[in-house]
Formats: C-alpha cells, structure tokens, sequence
C-alpha cells in the first residue's frame, strides 16, 4: 500500500462527524486501529504518515544496543528480542530459559500446521493473526471450550485438561494461569510439542514455573513472577517467524 498524505480538511471534517455521533466514533476509530495495527502510523500533528516497519526495525536497533551481554543463540536472542520488544522489559533476558531441542520441535510443528492451545483469550488474540497468516495454526483459547469448571479447579484449568484430551501434540501457551500451568505439568503421558511456561502474577506462579522446570516436557519458560500475556504471545509469534524464515 502506497504512503500518503492525510488531507486536512477531511481529517477536520471527520473529526467533526466523530464529536457528533458515537456509532461514527466507533466505526473511524476501528478504521484507524487497524491501518496503524497492519499498515501506518499517524502523525497527528503534521498529517503525515509513516511506515509501521521502520518503528519495529529501530525498536530492534535499540534493543540490541541495550541488551548488554547476553549468550543466546540465533534463534533463542530472536525469542528473546521480540519479547522485550513487547513488554520493554530488559530483566526477562535473564528470566527466560529454554529446554533442549524446544525452538525445533516447535519449529517442526508449527510448519505441519499445529494446533496452538493458550490459556486464555488474551493470549489467543495477540496469536492469532500471525499464526493463521503463514502456516493455518488453529489457536484455541482453552478458557473458552468449557462452560463451567470441574469441582475443586478453575474454568481455565478444567480447559487445559480438555485440550489435553483434543489436542494431546499441541503448542500450550500459558501466559495467565498458573493452575493451567500445573495441570499440565501434572499430566501423564503427555507430550505436547512445546509448553511456553509464562503465567503472570503472585499466587502459585513461581511455583508452576518450577513444576514444569522439573518435568522432561519441551518448554520456553520466563521463570519468577512476571510474564504474561504480550511475552507470551511474543514468544510464540517469534517462533512463528522463525519457521517462516527457516
């Protein structure tokens, strides 16, 4: 899509329809949401517009310059740049850590077109759109496939049991619930291609994270408290990007 000027007067014109009605309001600002989410940028002040790649080309410069030392390798800093380019958070270098062979396996699954499990919709909807773009991942938001919970656990653990019986070879992204969490690592025989181990929060988060540290299953974790959903999306959608430039 060519890069253009914003016109003045319409932009004043439309402004002014937006103050007068609010299904106007709600209808232009999903407009500009989805121009600045896939194509522009705006530039309020001058009506110009630029180039959404370049943003993203020197929030990467600028993470590579602050980093510090880091011991990655290619695959694993690529993982690691697109999530503290998502929470501008440079700790998470630290807090991160992969099982051996995971980006592959991963990898390898996504490029057959694996199901990807999240926790939650949050999770699912910063998948989604990447995920069906390149490879046709379905992404299912485990939450959402129950209605109630089973007596003594959360809707979204009695989900990541029901998903484990639907989708036994699936991608589970866990970026919320660390009783999710723990449901799988307390799963026998279970053996998903990759496990990204991110909940967020205090109670039993470090806890889940240690379980599945514990266990033999191919993982991506962010151990301590913080995760959530942007790092965890962030991890996926890298290695969504890794397997389309593999």
């Amino acid at each position: 899509m060519p890069i253009s000027k914003i016109n003045a007067t319409d932009w004043n014109r439309d402004v002014g329809a937006i103050r007068e009605s609010p299904l106007q309001f709600s209808i232009f600002g999903k407009w500009i949401v989805a121009i600045v989410g896939n194509v522009l940028q705006f530039d309020l002040l001058s009506f110009s517009t630029v180039a959404l790649p370049s943003i993203i080309d020197r929030s990467f410069a600028i993470i590579d310059r602050e980093i510090g030392d880091c011991h990655f390798t290619a695959a694993e800093y690529a993982i690691v740049r697109r999530v503290i380019h998502a929470t501008a958070d440079f700790e998470l270098k630290d807090a991160i850590a992969f099982s051996e062979n995971a980006i592959d396996r991963a990898i390898t699954a996504i490029k057959k077109g694996t199901p990807i499990v999240a926790d939650t919709n949050m999770v699912k909807a910063g998948i989604v759109t990447l995920a069906s773009k390149y490879f046709g991942n379905p992404v299912i938001a485990a939450v959402s496939e129950v209605e109630t919970a089973l007596p003594g656990k959360t809707r979204t653990e009695t989900g990541i049991l029901h998903c484990c019986d639907r989708f036994p070879d699936a991608i589970f992204a866990i970026g919320n619930a660390p009783t999710a969490l723990l449901a799988l690592c307390d799963r026998e025989s279970f053996q998903p291609a990759l496990v990204v181990g991110a909940p967020v929060g205090f109670v039993a988060v470090v806890e889940s994270k240690q379980a599945l540290a514990a266990t033999s299953l191919p993982q991506i974790r962010i151990d301590g408290r913080k995760g959530g959903s942007p790092a965890t999306a962030a991890i996926v959608n890298a290695l969504i990007e890794l397997a389309r430039s593999d």
